[in-house]
Parts: structure tokens; sequence; C-alpha cells
């Protein structure tokens, strides 16, 4: 047996489904054992595109998602989307052939010392430098990957070990997950004890909620002891919208409605929050809020977060435990954030201007989808307004990437999703920018039957940029360019394309696109001159307490 063939028999093992990426010579010892595999490989147009498939489908199942590329070049092209996943905790292998053991000393075509390439941005990089350690790389850079926090792992494999013999007597290693305790009773009864006495806690639920598939524990801890929660970018969804102690979504670099409940509050319950989303110094700018740290890791060292009491074990199992000894607040105090937060999500939902206000575009969209359909934004000026207004009613319905926040996962990530949840509806929110730079993905979706929908916000620049230019400056540099025709575009590849010539036509086209069962791509002028009127309103805004 073939080294490369032990190395599938033990991507097999892991459970691996799929593996995203482009063929090279390098890996062509990989290339052919995955032909008597039952693992599907989807073949991309840009290692880029594989990475960010890699990343969504990782952050969607909790499984890790494998991307390959050959040496060199397809190497590289893999560190955007790898960086991204290990800074969004979206387990990942990544693996790259190599050349021959026998010309990495010395210089040679296409040769990278690839390991400390990626040692930065991953968790664990390793090359497989004898047969009979395959197994054990893989399944160590798996278990890497996938334990909490999660994030990328990067296997170097050289072409000449690749094809070496192994003792067919080796067999992949057996998957064994770690274990996450339960927090000491101790500090659960310090955490009930503050969160008892607070006069007006709020609750940060950040991305381990979704991690530790805590979401359920979390809105029944908030109904026990009626305490609103807000959510990160990155958690959206883990407390419904439409619940009544839900804050919506916080992280903006200005003062929002959520804002407001923690400039009041006096503690701070922190569950499953990454400070690589939302930076406290945001919400506590004076480091004066009591702060309760529930988590599986200790946190992050910062002058603006220091914890009273950290709970460090299983999310859910802690917040039961807390839930059962904290006193109850008698009500929330803050409904009044609660319901100028409903009126201002809603303020636009009839609105008719033409090119579309954001705020339009993302009611629309919300009331096209279903509440467990999948909406993946790209990154951009349409992040925020994502971010911001999508009321999201289940976790991982709403994919921002917000740790690296690269542009152009949009379409690959909605192809992943589709992938790993074939019979929900996906969206693929992007710029026209961000949809540009991974746009050749159309083909792949096309090619591996993924029916799905991307909606391009057109306004023929990067408007997040202008948005940060005229915030600073006043006047924009440099960011204009020229679009394709979409549709065509669209067409060209085999799918559909729909233009939206007026607001009155964005639902029911959304709403035909989901229903026509192919890619679809969908070109809806934007107009950000809303952009600097939301920058002014929130400088403008007062207190709604």
């Amino acid at each position: 047996m073939k080294a490369a063939q032990l190395f599938v028999k033990a991507l097999e093992n892991e459970g691996v489904e799929y593996i995203f990426g482009i063929p090279g010579e390098e890996n062509i010892d990989v290339m052919d054992a995955l032909l008597d595999s039952p693992i599907k490989f989807v073949t991309v147009h840009h290692e880029q595109g594989a990475a960010f498939m890699a990343d969504v489908y990782g952050r969607l199942t909790g499984r890790a998602g494998v991307c390959l590329s050959t040496l060199g070049p397809g190497a590289t092209n893999l560190i955007t989307g790898v960086a991204d996943a290990n800074m969004d905790r979206a387990p990942v292998v990544a693996i790259a052939g190599q050349g021959a053991t026998t010309r990495l000393h010395k210089e040679s075509h296409q040769i990278l010392d690839q390991v400390n390439l990626f040692q930065p941005i991953t968790k664990y990089a390793a090359q497989i430098l004898e047969p009979e350690i395959v197994a054990e790389v893989v399944r160590k850079a798996f278990k890497v990957a996938q334990t909490e926090k999660p994030g990328a792992a990067f296997i170097d494999f050289p072409e000449n070990v690749a094809e070496m013999e192994v003792d067919s007597s080796k067999k992949p290693i057996q998957v064994q997950t770690a274990y996450t305790p339960e927090a000491p009773a101790h500090k659960i009864e310090q955490a009930a004890k503050i969160i008892g006495a607070a006069k007006a806690p709020v609750i940060l639920a950040g991305n381990g909620v979704i991690r530790q598939g805590a979401a359920d524990a979390l809105v029944t801890f908030a109904e026990v002891l009626r305490i609103p929660v807000a959510n990160t970018f990155m958690a959206k969804g883990v407390m419904p919208f439409s619940h009544e102690l839900s804050l919506g979504t916080i992280g903006l670099k200005a003062r929002d409605i959520p804002w407001f409940a923690f400039e009041k509050a006096d503690v701070v319950i922190c569950v499953g929050y990454d400070m690589v989303e939302y930076h406290p110094d945001m919400w506590n700018p004076n480091g004066d809020k009591t702060i309760v740290h529930i988590d599986g890791l200790p946190a992050e060292v910062d002058e603006r977060y220091i914890v009273e009491v950290g709970a460090l074990g299983d999310i859910p199992t802690s917040l039961k435990s807390i839930a059962l000894k904290a006193k109850p607040q008698a009500s929330s105090p803050f409904k009044a954030v609660r319901k100028a937060l409903v009126e201002d999500r809603a303020e636009h939902a009839k609105d008719d201007a033409f090119p579309i206000k954001p705020q339009k575009i993302v009611w629309d969209l919300r009331e096209a989808l279903g509440p467990d359909d999948i909406a993946i934004s790209d990154v951009g000026a349409h992040k925020m307004w994502m971010s911001r207004m999508y009321r999201a009613e289940r976790p991982n319905t709403c994919i921002i990437s917000n740790g690296f926040a690269a542009m152009g996962i949009g379409l690959p990530g909605a192809i992943a999703a589709k992938l790993a949840y074939p019979d929900r509806k996906v969206v693929a929110v992007t710029g026209d920018a961000g949809f540009m730079m991974n746009s050749q993905e159309i083909e792949t979706a096309m090619r591996m039957n993924t029916p799905l929908v991307v909606l391009i916000w057109n306004d023929s620049e990067y408007g997040l940029i202008t948005w940060h230019q005229l915030r600073h400056f006043g006047r924009p540099s440099h960011i204009a360019f020229k679009n394709p025709d979409f549709v065509k575009y669209a067409e060209s590849f085999g799918a559909k394309g729909y233009r939206v010539e007026r607001a009155a036509d964005l639902l029911p086209t959304l709403k035909q696109a989901l229903a026509d069962d192919t890619v679809v791509v969908i070109d809806c002028p934007v107009d950000y001159a809303e952009n600097m009127k939301l920058t002014h309103r929130l400088k403008a805004m007062t207190s709604p307490l």
C-alpha cells in the first residue's frame, strides 16, 4: 500500500465527505487514491475558493472542512481562506503537495518552506517525512483543528513520500473526541451570586455558543433569569431576534442601539465570547463592568476584560447550573432598548426608493428566506448592514466572517453550505467587488448541482472603503471600477440572471430565484448614500433608556 492510500484511508476514518481543491503534479498519488474512495473531490477554479469552502463547511458542521492544493503557488493560494478559518474559529485541515524531500534543502522549482509559511496562521502545521507517520499526522491535524477553540491545521505531503510503500498492517488511528469538563462548583456558586445581585445585567453571546451547541441553553438561561441578550456578528441567531429578550447584534465601531444597554449595565455575562470579534474597549471603555466569563477556555488578557469570575467548562452545563442557583431579575431593565431596536429594523420595510436602500434589501431577504435557510455574507459595506439588520432566528443561518474578515468568501461559502445542508435554501449576499474575486466558482456550483442564489449589491466601487474614506477625509480615493453585465455573465455559465430595476421587484425576484432550483445571480443596485447617513445617525443617537 502506498502512503497516499493510507493517507486517504485516514481521511475516511475522520469522516471526511468532501475535499475542495485543485489537482497538481505533486499531489497526483493522493488524487489517484481518491478514485477508490467514497470521499467526493470538488474541483474548483482557484485554491482560495477551496479554502473558503472548507472554512464554511467547517463552521456549519463542526467537522473539519478539507482543502487540497499542489505545492508553491497552489499552497500560497490557500492562505487567505486558511487564515480566515483560523481566526474565525472554523475547523479546517489544509493539505498541500510538496516537492520530493531530495530537493527541499536547496534552491528548486516551486519549492517553499510551506510548514513555516502556514505555522503563524494555523494551530498545527507538519510535514510528513516518513510514510509510517501518516496516520499520526492526520489524526493530530483533525484533533487539533476540531478541539476548542477550533481552527486550521496544515499538512505538507512531499510527492516522493506519498508514493512510498507502507506496511499494509498500518491503519488509521481511532478517532477520539476531547471531553469538555464541567465548571467547578465553587465557580458556579460565585457566578450565580454575582448575577443574582446585579441591578442591570446583560448577556453578550459570542460564537462559542454556536460551537458548543449551547443556543437552546442560552435562551433558557435568559428566560429563567430574565436577562436580555446581545450577540456578536458571528453569533447571530443564538437568541432568536423575535424573542422579547433579544437585543440584536452588537459589533459596529460606533454607538448603536444595543450599546446603550451595555452603557447602563453593571454586570456583563460573556458567554462563548471571542475578543477577536468585538473588542471590550467598545462596550467597556472605562473598564468598570463586572464581567462573568462563561466559556470553555480562560479569557484573553486585556485591560478592559478583567474577569470577576470565570466558569470554564461545558457551556450548556454551566448555564443550566448557574440558572438554577441565581436570583432572577424582576424584569428586563432594557425593554426600551428592545422597543427601539424593533422599530429601527422595520423602518424601511416599505421603502420604494431606487437604487434600493441597504435596509430594504436586508428586510426583503429576511422575508424571502425561512428561519432555517442560510445567508452567507461576503465582506464589504453590505456585511455591516447584514450584521446589523438581518433578523436571524436560528444559529448558523447568517454566516458572517468577522475575525479575519476576508473578501471573496460569499460564493464559495454558499456552495459549501448547500453541500452541507442540501435541503435548505442558501443565498450568498455579496458586494460586486467580493463577488468578482471568486465569481468563477459559479461553474463549480453548476457542476456540483448546488442550487443557490447570489445577491449582488451593485455600486461599482469598494463601498466599505468609500465609507471609511468619507468618514475620515470627506472624499473618496481610487475606489471606483466597472462591472460586467452580471445577468449575461451568469448566463454564460448556464446559470440564471435577474436584474432588479425597482424596489418593488426585489422580493418577488428573490422568491422566484429561490424557486428556480438552479444557480441564480441577482444584480441589485444599492444606494450606499445610506452609509454616511447611518454614521451621522449613530453619532446623534440618544439613549432610549
